[in-house]
């Protein structure tokens, strides 16, 4: 790709085009082991070698993030009440980056964060019908059959039935943890489900999308780059790994 260098600095090392004129000007930028002498100078990203202060400068035309959502931030670029899940990639260049989908503001686990238009919308379609599991917290007791009804479909006031989804039930009492997966993604669709059923949601978190599954090492607010073979799974549109 042929760029600027101080735009090529910024995607890179995360600089205003005001500190890579001065980087430059500082002598700490080589192209092809000569020092660069101008901001606006064009260079390919590909044949090029630019180093900065020693180190060579690697262009990625798209990046991929697994990230923890925690609860309490929202899944979006901007905003002016809460903090977003950009904000806390605080060591990354973040510029292009969106959410793939959305998880409510008090629902928290798996978040793919990338600039990778095609792939985000081949997630999000809903005439791809990814899955999504979540692991969920109820208020009451859950019946075998509320499974059924999960599986046969039901009216959440949307133009058609839920399109089918399974129900695993973990645990049962006075609150009940279970295991739901559906295959499309209407808003607030899981709470919506539940309390369709009679039942108040109250603990969400997804664990599973497509063929990405959350990395159990990984902290509510922890994030890291998805692995070549997690990439090639979604890119290939595999529901399981």
């Amino acid at each position: 790709m042929l760029c600027r260098l101080d735009k090529f600095l910024g995607m890179t090392c995360h600089l205003t085009r005001q500190e890579a004129k001065t980087v430059i000007r500082k002598k700490l930028v080589l192209v092809d082991g000569t020092f660069a002498t101008r901001p606006e100078q064009k260079i390919d990203t590909e044949t090029q070698k630019i180093t900065y202060q020693g180190e060579e400068l690697l262009y990625e035309e798209f990046v991929y993030y697994m990230l923890n959502k925690p609860a309490g931030v929202v899944s979006a670029t901007k905003d002016n009440l809460h903090k977003t899940v950009l904000d806390i990639l605080t060591s990354e260049n973040v510029s292009g980056l969106f959410p793939v989908g959305r998880l409510d503001l008090d629902t928290e686990g798996l978040l793919l964060l990338t600039n990778d238009g095609e792939l985000g919308h081949n997630l999000t379609s809903p005439a791809k019908h990814v899955s999504k599991q979540y692991e969920v917290l109820v208020e009451g007791e859950l019946t075998p059959e509320i499974c059924e009804t999960f599986q046969n479909g039901m009216d959440i006031g949307e133009k058609h039935l839920t399109r089918p989804s399974e129900l695993i039930i973990l645990e049962s009492g006075a609150k009940s943890r279970a295991l739901v997966t559906i295959s499309e993604g209407k808003f607030h669709q899981v709470k919506r489900m539940f309390a369709h059923c009679g039942y108040s949601v109250l603990y969400l978190k997804r664990l599973k999308m497509g063929s990405l599954t959350l990395d159990e090492n990984l902290a509510p607010g922890e994030y890291r780059r998805l692995t070549e073979s997690e990439l090639a799974y979604l890119k290939e549109g595999k529901t399981d790994v």
